[in-house]
């Protein structure tokens, strides 16, 4: 592990090099490349230096030891020193783990509206809100690629994207069946109703991620429709995509141009296509770990909230907020690094395997 952090030191200062080379700030795919690549090892660099001081400075406290006068003082600070190397450790330990490669990745999340009819598709649009404030909170950009509106203003089914860097890594945990339990608007007796969403978190694949081929795509054409909009039935800007060989199938009419609506269509069929294939290499893999926060099955249900309460309970690590109105305004830090946490914990256990 020491050497390991070695040369990762090393590689982090030759990067620094890199980038105050004037042909390198002139590239600036090159120079954005680095500079992501030196936010991810600063971090593992900084607690390896503030390991080796601890180091340091227990040495020479142990030195300090035999002498009387400074025995007191030398014994406390070889304890504090030590405290700290222990402590840099263990941070080393959690930061040297297997990265998912697509953490850095932005990404593209779907919103479907389950068991509960209108009242599901209303709180569809309740978490399209939730995870564009929390977005927003992020300094991430936000644009929705398809919506199928009901009347009263909720989504049958949404997708949008989310960019910004590690954007996949604090949104992938919410892919699953999130429940809620309130009074319905429509609902006269005032009766609790539970009705169910599943929320999909894709990565979003660039173009040499996934290698698709034209010929094996269908791309038709049709007029959009649902509720509002001026263009709505007007022209057939609105794109279908259908992968012949896996069969899957992508809309968007969200923009009136039809070269924009096949762009971001192109954009979902990628993360989609590199998911599954993701899915299919992990369940080749013998023994494959099963984290504490879970698979991330749209079929797991993962959250409930529960209006009446103001209780929010996220059943993967058994945690429960009374603060419904800050987490649909987009507080999810608290839950999100819970659930970080948890895998971390499960990754540890396990030896750092995925």
């Amino acid at each position: 592990m020491l050497k390991k952090l070695g040369e990762i030191e090393e590689k982090y200062e030759q990067i620094q090099d890199k980038l105050c080379d004037s042909a390198v700030i002139a590239d600036m795919n090159q120079y954005r490349e680095l500079m992501r690549e030196s936010r991810r090892l600063e971090p593992v660099v900084a607690t390896f230096r503030r390991y080796q001081a601890a180091l340091r400075q227990q040495a020479e406290a142990q030195e300090l030891l035999g002498d009387a006068e400074m025995r007191d003082l030398a014994q406390e600070e070889h304890e504090s020193a030590k405290a700290q190397a222990e402590a840099a450790w263990a941070q080393l330990k959690i930061l040297l783990l297997p990265r998912d490669p697509n953490d850095d990745k932005s990404v593209i999340v779907e919103i479907r509206g389950g068991a509960g009819g209108e009242e599901a598709a209303l709180f569809s649009a309740v978490l399209l809100r939730m995870y564009g404030m929390y977005a927003e909170t992020k300094g991430w950009k936000t644009e929705i690629i398809s919506a199928n509106e009901t009347e009263l203003g909720g989504f049958k089914e949404v997708s949008f994207s989310i960019e910004g860097d590690g954007a996949y890594s604090r949104l992938k945990f919410e892919s699953g069946v999130h429940r809620v339990q309130r009074v319905p608007e429509t609902e006269s007796q005032g009766r609790i109703h539970t009705s169910t969403v599943t929320v999909a978190v894709l990565p979003e694949a660039e173009e040499v991620d996934v290698d698709i081929n034209p010929a094996d795509l269908q791309i038709d054409t049709f007029r959009s429709s649902g509720a509002g909009g001026q263009h709505i039935n007007k022209t057939e800007s609105a794109i279908r995509i259908t992968h012949i060989p896996t069969g899957t199938v992508v809309e968007c009419q969200d923009e009136r141009s039809q070269h924009k609506n096949k762009d971001k269509a192109m954009k979902v069929l990628r993360s989609r296509i590199l998911q599954a294939e993701q899915e299919k290499q992990a369940a080749a893999i013998a023994g494959e770990r099963r984290a504490q926060v879970g698979t991330g099955d749209r079929s797991e249900r993962i959250r409930t909230y529960n209006y009446p309460q103001s209780r929010v309970s996220d059943h993967r690590i058994g945690l429960t907020l009374y603060k419904i109105e800050a987490i649909l305004n987009g507080d999810l830090d608290e839950i999100i690094d819970a659930l970080i946490t948890a895998d971390t914990a499960e990754k540890l256990k396990g030896g750092g395997e995925d």
